[in-house]
Formats: C-alpha cells, structure tokens, sequence
C-alpha cells in the first residue's frame, strides 16, 4: 500500500506526471466524447464568434488530438491556429497548425474546451474537527482525513463553497482559478472561452464531483494513472479571478445564437432533393447533440472579453 498524499498531488501526477494518463500519449476521443468530436457544426460555431468578433487567430487549450484545430482549418485555412497540450503533436495536423506546452501570447480566440476540469485540486471534506483535506492512496483510492486546508484554500471554500451541512464535501476551485487568470492573461485583445461541466453558488454538488473516465466508461477515480481523473469547474469563481468583462451561458444558449438550432428539415424535402434531406437531417441530429440542455448542451461557457465587446450569446 502506497503512502496516502492529498488528491491534488496524486491527481497531477496521475494526469501529468512521468507515466502519467496524459504523459502516455492518451487522446481524449479514445476515452470521452466532446462537442468537437460530436460534429463538425462546433468548429463552425468557434468560426462564426472568431469571425464576428475580427479575430484571425484561434488558440486551443488542452487541444488533444486537435480535432478543433483539424477542422477549423478545413473551414477557414487563413485563420492562424494554434495548439497548446502537454501531449505530443498530433500527426495528422496540417502543417500550418502551430502547436506547443504553454499558451503564446497575442491570443485571439482562447478557447479551452474541457480543460479546466482536468486541472487537479485539491479536496475538501467536512469532520467534526473542521474541513479537513482528503488524502487518497495513489495506488488503489482509498480515502483517508488529513490536515486542515492551507489558509488560501480555506479562504476559497468559505467564499466560493462553504461546507454548511448542505455541502460536505467540495473541490477547492482555487488552481483553476489561477490557471484561467494566466491563460486569459495572453490576451492583448480578444476572447477566452472556457467551456466545461459547471455549477455555481446555487448548484454546487454536495459530495463533490470529482470522476474516471477510461475506454468511453465512468471508472472508479483512482489517481494511478490509468484513467482521466475530471471534476466540475465553479466557473463563477473563475469569472472573478480574471480581467475583462465576462458573461457565463449554457452551451445551448451559446451555440444556438451562433445559429446551430438542432431544426429537423421539412419531410416533403426527402421528395423532392433526397441527397439535400439526408444531409440535413444528419446535421440536424448532431446540432441536437450539441444543445441537448441535459449533455453536451448543459456544458456552462465562461467568455471573458478584453478590448473588445461581449458577444450577445443568449442566456
């Protein structure tokens, strides 16, 4: 049995750390599915708000296999795009795809599609003697109590997820927050968007939410490094550690007024233009995808805009 560590150690080292998940060469497709593999419409939709905003650079946070990246090029090759992932650089990027392991400055479009989740955390639970940290066994996540949480954590919790009863056990959103300042940081002038499973004050997950994925499957979250370890972002929270103005929509409400809305084209059309009917039916199937309000459409986007104005996106 290894030796119990706090979960945000034993998450970074299981997620980034040498052997660790993403150290190993794992793409997220092989293990989750995210709006950019559930359709191509997505890329169109990032297109649509770079374009409309007169942004010619696109940058992709936690870029994965690049699948964004891949098809917003097929779409537009005069966008400047580039890749920002610990991960090797994927074969099948075209060469005019820039790619490394920290964020350029001069941004354009941030955009960082499920990344904030897979930064580790530390977490908290509720004990008679007062929060305590959770420490886990790397080796087979076993649980166990440990001290009290350094002040700054404990300052986070009381302001952002207080453990009231209600709440007993919480994620200390606190790296997130420094991680999404620094990335919005880069921006001289632009957008950053951060698109992730959410909550706020009014939402928080009582026990936390803290999870494994592995082969496409919800698995036990154990920080060994065989599977990716993910947990819900306070984006609220995020909201206020970075400059610029800022709006947090649903997905659904964001993709929606960037013109996917999931409309089934009419029957008489399957008559008269087959090929054109089955096209949009397919395209009507995966825009549903994207804004199911109870998936992919529940995501919660956190846009931050600084010198320039907030795109309206809906509510």
């Amino acid at each position: 049995m290894t030796r119990p560590v706090p979960w945000r150690q034993a998450w970074e080292a299981a997620l980034y750390g040498l052997g660790g998940f993403y150290r190993s060469g794992a793409r997220p497709a092989a293990h989750f599915r995210t709006s950019v593999h559930a359709s191509p419409l997505f890329a169109g939709a990032i297109l649509t708000l770079a374009r409309g905003a007169g942004l010619d650079t696109v940058v992709d946070v936690g870029a994965g296999g690049g699948e964004l990246l891949r098809d917003l090029h097929g779409l537009d090759p005069d966008l400047r795009l580039h890749g920002v992932d610990l991960s090797t650089r994927p074969a099948h990027l075209p060469a005019a795809v820039e790619w490394s392991d920290s964020v350029p400055a001069g941004v354009g479009l941030l955009i960082a599609n499920e990344w904030l989740d897979n930064v580790p955390c530390e977490i908290v639970e509720a004990t008679g003697a007062g929060p305590r940290l959770v420490l886990v066994d790397p080796a087979t996540g076993a649980e166990s109590a440990g001290p009290a949480p350094e002040r700054a954590d404990a300052a986070w919790l009381d302001r952002w997820w207080p453990l009231d009863g209600v709440a007993v056990r919480a994620e200390v959103g606190r790296t997130r927050d420094e991680a999404w300042a620094g990335a919005v940081g880069r921006i001289r002038r632009g957008l950053a968007i951060a698109i992730d499973y959410a909550h706020d004050r009014g939402t928080r997950p009582p026990l936390g939410s803290i999870s494994g994925f592995r082969d496409g499957r919800a698995v036990p979250p154990v920080p060994d490094g065989s599977c990716d370890i993910t947990a819900s972002v306070a984006l609220d929270s995020c909201a206020s550690a970075a400059p610029g103005e800022s709006v947090i929509v649903t997905q659904r409400a964001a993709l929606r007024a960037l013109g996917i809305s999931g409309r089934i084209p009419p029957y008489a059309l399957s008559r008269t233009d087959p090929a054109r009917y089955s096209r949009s039916l397919r395209g009507a199937t995966e825009a549903a995808e994207l804004i199911e309000p109870h998936g992919l459409g529940g995501f919660g986007w956190l846009v931050h805009a600084i010198d320039v104005p907030v795109p309206d996106l809906g509510q």
